[in-house]
């Protein structure tokens, strides 16, 4: 995490120099990226930039807590369902804006795989571990699986849907249905079929 003194800079001045950080990171790879150009393109001395953080590492990791930030606030809170139907609806809003995110900032998408899978657990995971326990409470989800291989599993489906279809729409736009296929695939390893409106459909 950034040192102190990188917090107490002006909100302007620390958005810059992580905003310059992830071009350079999502450009040349989480693990590519040079410190050096990455504080010379952000207007930061050798010494000011060991003030406001320890290296490297301390400044991917701020870059790619904002990225897991963004991401979860796209998904938004998962709230308990009143139903089957209610729980498609609300999983089908939620992967609809997190693809809507993705779509249209390329940096978090080229830093997502990075964000999500750098700890074990965490923020993200507990996104999708409040889904699995709500869609078991409802019956939607089976319960013979451990929960935590559940969560992963789950969590794993989604990421490669969205990485799907943002290359679907970019190599043939207007061509299949995303939310089908996604809801197609969390079914079958749900081994629980959704009662009534699939999310897809859900408005």
């Amino acid at each position: 995490m950034p040192l102190p003194r990188f917090d107490r800079l002006p909100a302007e001045r620390r958005d810059h120099i992580l905003g310059v950080a992830r071009r350079h990171f999502a450009e040349h790879g989480a693990e590519g990226a040079s410190y050096n150009k990455i504080i010379e393109a952000a207007g930061v001395s050798k010494t000011a930039a060991y003030h406001y953080f320890d290296g490297r590492e301390d400044l991917l990791t701020a870059v790619l807590d904002g990225v897991q930030g963004r991401l979860l606030d796209a998904l938004g809170p998962w709230e308990p369902a009143r139903d089957a139907d209610d729980f498609g609806a609300r999983f089908a809003a939620g992967s609809a804006a997190l693809a809507t995110h993705l779509g249209g900032h390329p940096e978090d998408l080229a830093l997502a795989d990075a964000a999500i899978g750098r700890t074990p657990g965490g923020p993200w995971l507990g996104w999708f571990g409040a889904l699995v326990t709500d869609g078991r409470r409802i019956g939607l989800i089976r319960d013979d699986v451990d929960h935590a291989l559940m969560v992963s599993a789950t969590a794993a489906v989604v990421r490669a849907a969205d990485t799907w279809a943002l290359a679907l729409l970019t190599t043939a736009p207007g061509t299949g249905d995303p939310g089908a296929q996604l809801w197609t695939l969390l079914r079958g390893l749900w081994g629980a079929p959704a009662a009534g409106q699939e999310p897809n459909d859900a408005h």
